[in-house]
């Protein structure tokens, strides 16, 4: 979907909570329980107030559910290593960064720096693809290998943040 959003605020605040839970239920990729979490937050007054309320769930995990939410993305310009599909999301969102157009050595490199970053962190690296492309996923990518344990589960989860709050422009309407 292209930014601009299907739904007044009003409108997501009438929906029946199935409804939500399905709409909202890959805002943070294969999360359902943050869309059932803040769900029980309407009625949202804005739409910042939406985003804030999936913020407010991942902020409230503990290490190990922070740990989940990362493992629950997939690794970039992998189909996904188990056999899942990617999302839809996640396919727009890698292509908008040029993924689907990196050259060999480019694909090569990548994945060869998300499995050093794998070993190093156990989870695997996110970054807000649609506000990056290839060449800055991978100069960060070989930066946030200096970083701590600590660091980059706390930097891995303001990019699910920054991931969540576009997925949530392409669903809502800016506030009038």
């Amino acid at each position: 979907m292209v930014g601009g959003g299907v739904l007044s605020i009003r409108e997501v605040n009438a929906l029946e909570i199935e409804q939500f839970e399905w709409l909202f239920g890959n805002i943070i990729e294969h999360c359902p329980e943050a869309a059932r979490a803040a769900a029980l937050q309407r009625p949202f007054r804005r739409v910042v107030d939406l985003k804030s309320a999936f913020c407010h769930f991942l902020d409230g995990l503990d290490t190990h559910g922070k740990e989940s939410v990362l493992f629950n993305h997939p690794d970039l310009a992998s189909k996904h290593s188990d056999g899942k599909k990617l999302t839809q999301e996640s396919e727009t969102e890698q292509n908008t960064a040029g993924i689907d157009a990196m050259t060999r050595e480019e694909r090569l490199t990548l994945n060869n720096l998300n499995q050093m970053y794998k070993d190093t962190f156990s989870f695997p690296f996110v970054i807000c693809a649609r506000e990056n492309r290839v060449q800055t996923i991978l100069t960060a990518i070989e930066e946030r290998l200096k970083n701590s344990r600590e660091v980059e589960l706390k930097t891995g989860i303001d990019e699910v943040k920054k991931i969540s709050s576009l997925r949530i422009n392409d669903l809502v309407w800016p506030d009038a």
